[in-house]
């Protein structure tokens, strides 16, 4: 005898509505594009597109005031793309589950050095910032060249960007570096893009590009900025123009923050340093940038010289970490413990 299971009618309705809006919202989640917002035709997607809003989450997460200047439109139609592309995409909360799952996609580029690797969990992480400020030969420019060999030592397809403020960069010590750890120095170079930056302006274009590398397919895993701030220092100069000066920084640092955790690359960020008139006691060094660096490095990284020529370097703030210091050695084949 078969069994006649019935059905009640709301809720069969019911069930056929959910299946079609999931359908709905996945065709949406498929089809809609740029051009699809209202308010964007195609000379506005062109002029977007032109400095990097090609897509939804790249104008999701922009600012009004941002998409009036590269597009020129009127304030409130930048706002109704903005609030369309947010909704065309998941933009609501997190589960702290869903982020410890993006958290185990973090890699870590090591320093070399068993002593600084320890104290920063296994080296520099991947989608954030990590600055480290110090005096002159403190060797913030020896850690730059460090982390790019062993990026590539790490895998053969990383690519290492290195925006130069201060013409640091030397690709012979990439070479020395490199047959430290065995490897062939000018395979090591051909994946390392250089670009000397000659003003502040300049740096933040530059900042700005790397993501088109990103677009063009490279596997970009580290950024290096050195320094960070020489040119903002230079040209911003008096108290006068010191509230423009950190706009700039902040708006500068900002990019590089978005860069990393989009691209989980890893930004390293070297900074001057100054003395402090008011220190009588302790150590006068204080980091160039004030507060503006502070906040938008994830990790901070105080380094100075120590003892027979030795380096040490204090991890002085990080989120998950506490405060430590690592003594190691700047050799002519590399980083080495002391």
């Amino acid at each position: 005898m078969k069994q006649e299971i019935m059905y009640d009618e709301e809720t069969v309705i019911a069930e056929i509505k959910a299946v079609k809006k999931k359908d709905k919202e996945k065709s949406v989640a498929k089809e809609v594009s740029v051009m699809d917002l209202p308010g964007v035709g195609a000379a506005t997607a062109e002029k977007l597109a032109s400095v990097g809003y090609d897509n939804l989450m790249s104008i999701a997460v922009a600012s009004p005031g941002e998409l009036v200047d590269v597009a020129g439109m009127s304030e409130a139609v930048a706002r109704k793309i903005i609030q369309a592309a947010r909704e065309s995409l998941d933009m609501g909360f997190a589960s702290g589950d869903d982020l410890m799952a993006k958290r185990e996609k973090v890699m870590r580029i090591t320093t070399g050095v068993k002593e600084f690797d320890r104290i920063m969990s296994g080296g520099f992480e991947t989608g954030c910032i990590t600055e480290c400020f110090g005096q002159y030969g403190s060797a913030k420019t020896q850690i730059a060249h460090q982390l790019a060999v062993n990026a590539y030592a790490a895998d053969p397809t990383a690519v290492t960007v290195y925006i130069d403020t201060e013409n640091t960069f030397r690709p012979e010590r990439i070479i020395q570096f490199a047959e430290g750890k065995g490897l062939d120095g000018r395979e090591v170079l051909k994946n390392i893009r250089v670009a000397r930056a000659y003003n502040s302006d300049h740096q933040m274009l530059l900042a700005e590009k790397v993501e088109d590398l990103f677009k063009q397919g490279l596997n970009v895993k580290l950024i290096v900025v050195d320094s960070l701030t020489a040119h903002f220092r230079a040209e911003f100069v008096g108290r006068g123009q010191l509230a423009e000066r950190q706009q700039k920084l902040n708006k500068h640092m900002h990019v590089l923050s978005k860069i990393a955790d989009q691209y989980n690359a890893c930004v390293y960020v070297t900074n001057q340093v100054m003395a402090k008139p008011d220190a009588f006691f302790g150590d006068p060094t204080e980091a160039i940038g004030g507060h503006i660096v502070g906040h938008n490095s994830t990790f901070r990284i105080y380094l100075r010289r120590g003892k027979k020529g030795s380096r040490v370097a204090k991890l002085v703030d990080a989120p998950n970490l506490p405060d430590d210091e690592a003594a190691f050695m700047v050799t002519e084949a590399g980083l080495t413990d002391v």
